[in-house]
């Protein structure tokens, strides 16, 4: 029996995926993103150990308010491709009943085992986080390289998998026009892309990485004003790309 190690759980999310969803947020995350929200979810050892059996049981109970919204169960995280082996596992048991299932990843994929592939296969969505398209201030964003991130939404693509990709926009890192020109002529090609979802930066985490005695990066960084929204919308919707925020 495979073991799931999680965070905690979301059981009426609304922002993860279409309609109502019941959202695990798996414990452990590779990156060190300064806006990160969930700063309690990166130790890889943390969290407490679930099964399969365990989730479904729980998700059966909010079935019907999954299904009449044209909702399911999102994972998250933390960094949900961590745990392929597990996830592909409650994806698999819950398409059995015909739940609708949605990866919010980061596309840190270090390796592509089978179980990548058996865990997209019963994927219905995958919601993409791309931080930033150069590298450099992805690496200063981030600690880490967006390459196994862009590789990943490839392999996406060369899957025909269904995606939306998501976009944090932070003032200082990814508000400017010449960012999103970037990101969007990226995935201009990619048909399998349905929208970008334009996700301004918010301090809502903050406190969690004070619960650490540590003071979030961002902290003196103020959400994105709304004309600076529209400005990055319009980088995509000029390209003919549905982006949303």
């Amino acid at each position: 029996m495979t073991l799931g190690r999680i965070h905690s759980i979301e059981s009426f999310g609304t922002v993860d995926g279409p309609g109502i969803r019941y959202i695990t947020f798996m414990q452990g995350c590779l990156m060190r993103c300064q806006y990160c929200h969930n700063r309690d979810t990166w130790d890889l050892e943390g969290g407490k150990e679930v099964t399969v059996d365990e989730l479904l049981s729980q998700v059966k109970t909010y079935r019907p308010f999954l299904e009449s919204s044209g909702g399911g169960v999102t994972a998250s995280g933390g960094e949900a491709i961590l745990q392929a082996e597990f996830v592909a596992e409650w994806f698999k048991a819950c398409k059995t009943l015909d739940i609708h299932t949605c990866l919010d990843t980061n596309g840190f994929v270090r390796k592509y085992t089978p179980v990548i592939d058996e865990l997209l296969d019963n994927t219905d969505l995958v919601l993409l986080d791309i931080k930033q398209m150069d590298d450099p201030t992805h690496i200063i964003l981030t600690k880490v390289s967006n390459q196994r991130t862009l590789q990943f939404a490839q392999y996406l693509a060369k899957r025909n998998q269904k995606t939306w990709i998501r976009y944090v926009v932070v003032n200082g890192f990814t508000d400017d026009v010449e960012s999103a020109i970037k990101l969007a002529e990226f995935i201009q090609p990619m048909k399998n892309v349905e929208k970008v979802e334009l996700l301004p930066y918010h301090q809502l985490g903050e406190h969690k990485w004070q619960s650490f005695g540590e003071e979030s990066p961002l902290a003196e960084v103020s959400p994105p004003s709304k004309e600076t929204m529209l400005a990055v919308q319009q980088v995509f919707t000029e390209r003919g790309i549905k982006a949303t925020f």
